[in-house]
């Protein structure tokens, strides 16, 4: 076995380094190593997850109007998730004999075209017609991604959530809003990387606040305004003073916090807990290399996105986790699954391959959308001894095509690069999408009678009346970015009353402007290497932090005795 061998990606070029670990791993998962970088790996995954591109389509079932993330110019059988998990059909009669004349991925493909699809990928949810990629939630609009919340919308990644509004990784939170990388708030609203607090305002990098504002790096505080200490009584005279229910009085705020912020060193990465990791947002996990955020007693990952809660050795692989272990180059991958390899969507499985959407199943290869089923092969059933003497016979096959251990080509993306979050994450304009090979969507005319622009919004909350509910207000932005903008917008009553109670003010953009603004202020996935900042040190480490941003980096040893 060879210690480490430098590598030519076959899609960006540039030269990456397998591990002697990495080759030990790739001979347990049976697949040879790599000939693409982990990067290009992880947007070639990205490229087949659409969370947050909605359509209205008809069902092709029953031809009932559905909300879909599949656009109606896509040639699909799309039935409502209802009838998607029914027993009315059966996945097996698309089934297909496996042709040793052709490329696995071209049966693969034919195989995807025609099977039915969900009109959406939600589980167990109550009353969350429009929510995407979630389990557990009831009375959620608009949440992406987010599992067991309760009455929250616009958010992504929120978790065990209560009245959370407009957030990106809210976790056993309530009464949020405009929250990034926060955990175990109650009425806390624009904070980043804040936990175990409530009642406050702008806060960055807190712990154990009540009743602060804009305040950075403080820890076991109550009120505090831009770090100084106030007395009870004069701090919510202060905050009176101040009338944050108005949009032009918190904007002019925000701003002065903005440049508050840049006064303070900032951690060089956020990893509690986590011996021998790198990366950022990583707790409570041992050996998490190139990984971001990575939670939960997760152990031996590497070039990872978005996992924890259990998984263990895994390798290129986002989305993945709740105790499922040996995982290689998939999205997707929940609930005590093991060996799932190149594999999209796959829950309580074992010894998966090349499968798309299956779940409580094992022994499957080049399967989609199956349930409950063993031993089958492009979605035709077979015996434990028939299957166990082709599947060898086709990883011959696609060896000698040159297809095995490459993940599906995105030309089997059921959608265009800008439709997933791909386009988050690696931002492409059209002809650089279609450079690259990828599928793209041009935005639809959207043609909204707009009962009042943005600008016209009453500037106060305590001045906005119940009949702004369901009106068409236009989008600040007028479609004029690149933000997926929706041009315009309404406010739903739920959104209304959260707005009086949190004394907010109603908000100017649309929430996938919203979505993108706070998207921009997280660390990229990608890592460089830097040395400490405060003067004197000479710690080096790797850092989300690109040298020509103006925040102040230190090292751990020199956060710790700046901060504590």
């Amino acid at each position: 076995m060879s210690d480490q061998e430098t590598k030519a990606c076959q899609n960006c070029k540039q030269n990456f380094t397998v591990e002697s670990d990495d080759f030990a791993f790739y001979e347990k998962m049976g697949v040879p190593a790599p000939t693409w970088c982990s990067n290009c790996q992880f947007v070639r995954r990205m490229a087949f997850r659409n969370e947050r591109t909605l359509y209205k389509r008809k069902e092709s079932k029953g031809g009932k109007d559905i909300i879909s993330m599949y656009s109606p110019d896509k040639q699909l059988t799309v039935y409502a998730h209802d009838d998607w998990w029914s027993d009315n059909w059966d996945p097996l009669t698309y089934g297909k004999d496996f042709d040793f004349s052709k490329p696995f991925f071209t049966q693969f493909g034919h195989l995807m075209k025609g099977i039915p699809w969900s009109n959406l990928l939600n589980f167990n949810n109550v009353d969350s017609d429009y929510c995407n990629i979630t389990t557990g939630n009831k009375n959620c609009y608009l949440v992406f991604g987010g599992d067991f919340n309760e009455d929250c919308a616009y958010s992504t990644f929120c978790f065990y959530s209560k009245n959370v509004f407009d957030t990106y990784w809210t976790d056993k939170s309530e009464l949020s809003y405009e929250n990034i990388d926060t955990e175990k708030n109650h009425k806390v609203s624009y904070a980043q990387y804040t936990r175990d607090s409530a009642d406050s305002m702008f806060i960055y990098d807190g712990v154990n606040l009540n009743n602060c504002l804009g305040c950075v790096s403080l820890r076991n505080k109550s009120y505090c305004i831009f770090n100084e200490q106030y007395a009870k009584e004069e701090y919510f005279k202060k905050l009176e003073e101040l009338d944050l229910g108005s949009h032009s009085k918190l904007q002019e705020f925000k701003n002065k916090f903005d440049e508050f912020k840049l006064k303070f060193p900032h951690k060089y990465a956020y990893i509690i807990k986590s011996p021998g990791s790198t990366g950022n947002n990583i707790e409570n996990c041992k050996n998490a290399v190139n990984c971001f955020d990575a939670h939960g007693e997760a152990e031996d990952l590497k070039n990872a996105f978005i996992v924890g809660w259990g998984l263990r050795d895994a390798r290129n692989v986002d989305h993945a986790g709740h105790k499922s272990e040996l995982v290689y180059d998939s999205l997707a991958t929940f609930s005590n699954c093991s060996r799932v390899k190149l594999s999209f969507m796959t829950s309580s499985s074992h010894d998966i391959t090349y499968c798309y959407n299956c779940h409580s199943s094992n022994n499957l290869f080049g399967c989609v959308n199956l349930r409950n089923k063993s031993y089958c092969i492009l979605n035709k059933q077979y015996t434990k001894e028939k299957y166990e003497e082709l599947v060898p016979k086709i990883i011959e096959h696609m060896t000698s095509t040159k297809e095995y251990g490459e993940y599906f080509p995105i030309a089997l993306s059921l959608f265009a690069y800008n439709e997933t979050i791909a386009q988050e994450y690696f931002p492409l304009t059209k002809e650089q999408a279609i450079e690259k090979g990828y599928k793209w969507k041009d935005s639809e005319e959207k043609v909204y009678k707009v009962d009042i622009k943005s600008e016209d919004l009453p500037d106060n909350i305590k001045d906005v009346t119940d009949d702004i509910v369901g009106k068409v207000i236009e989008c600040a932005h007028k479609g004029a970015c690149n933000e997926q903008c929706a041009t315009a917008f309404k406010i739903i009553l739920e959104e209304l009353q959260f707005y009086r109670k949190m004394n907010l003010p109603l908000p100017r953009f649309c929430p996938s402007c919203r979505h993108y603004q706070r998207f921009r202020q997280r660390s990229p996935i990608k890592l460089w290497h830097r040395k400490c900042m405060k003067p004197g040190c000479q710690n080096e480490f790797e850092t989300s932090y690109a040298p020509e941003r103006p925040e102040i980096i230190y090292c751990e040893s020199c956060y710790q005795q700046e901060i504590y």
